[in-house]
């Protein structure tokens, strides 16, 4: 452990800080609230990510001892936990990732590193590479069958599933941890890209967004 450097990626000054949809509300008006809009996107910003790589059983003890959420035990599913503002998601057989509200990946890296001492493992942050991107209203899932060749039938996309896949001509982490809830998970630099698309494929329905 004396050999890992950690560091904090928010540092606790005045230096400002965008969101990767900054430019893009910048660029050009959200569009205007609507109480009938068929869709309502929403930028979850500077939310922590982590990536978490190792042996399940080795792992499983101390995520549940740290954040009391077990790994997920079945491929593609995620786990919540009972506020519903932290998650683990299965992506590859051996890794996973963790959603933590912003402020909170830096101290939850530390204390996974303390529970696993020295067990093989890798923990990376990579908040400042990704933003999710939520989805929510009666049409968001049609916008989302315009979107992806993945299937999103309730039959074959439930609550609590989440994947790696096709969006538009990108590749990003789509996941439904709610009923009326949808997230994208985006790498920064498509990030404009994918929102200016939602903003497209859900004009039929009417579209709304909500900025913090």
């Amino acid at each position: 452990m004396s050999e890992i450097r950690e560091f904090d990626c928010r540092p606790n000054d005045q230096t400002g800080a965008e969101s990767p949809l900054a430019w893009s509300f910048q660029r050009g008006p959200a569009p205007a609230a609507d109480a009938q809009a068929g869709v309502t996107l929403r930028e979850s910003a500077f939310m922590g990510h982590l990536i978490l790589r190792g042996g399940a059983i080795v792992l499983d003890e101390a995520v549940r001892e740290v954040l009391g959420i077990n790994l997920p035990a079945r491929p593609n599913t995620l786990a919540v936990d009972t506020k519903g503002e932290r998650s683990i998601q299965w992506l590859s057989p051996d890794e996973w990732l963790i959603l933590v509200p912003g402020g909170e990946e830096f101290v939850l890296e530390k204390a996974l590193r303390h529970a696993l001492g020295q067990a093989h493992f890798s923990l990376v942050n990579v908040s400042g590479g990704q933003t999710v991107i939520t989805l929510r209203g009666p049409k968001a899932r049609e916008t989302l069958k315009k979107s992806t060749p993945y299937d999103v039938h309730p039959s074959a996309f439930p609550v609590g599933k989440g994947v790696t896949t096709i969006f538009a001509k990108t590749s990003l982490i789509l996941r439904q941890p709610q009923a009326d809830c949808w997230e994208l998970i985006v790498r920064r630099s498509f990030a404009d890209y994918v929102y200016r698309w939602l903003l497209d494929a859900a004009a039929e329905f009417g579209v709304t967004v909500e900025r913090r």
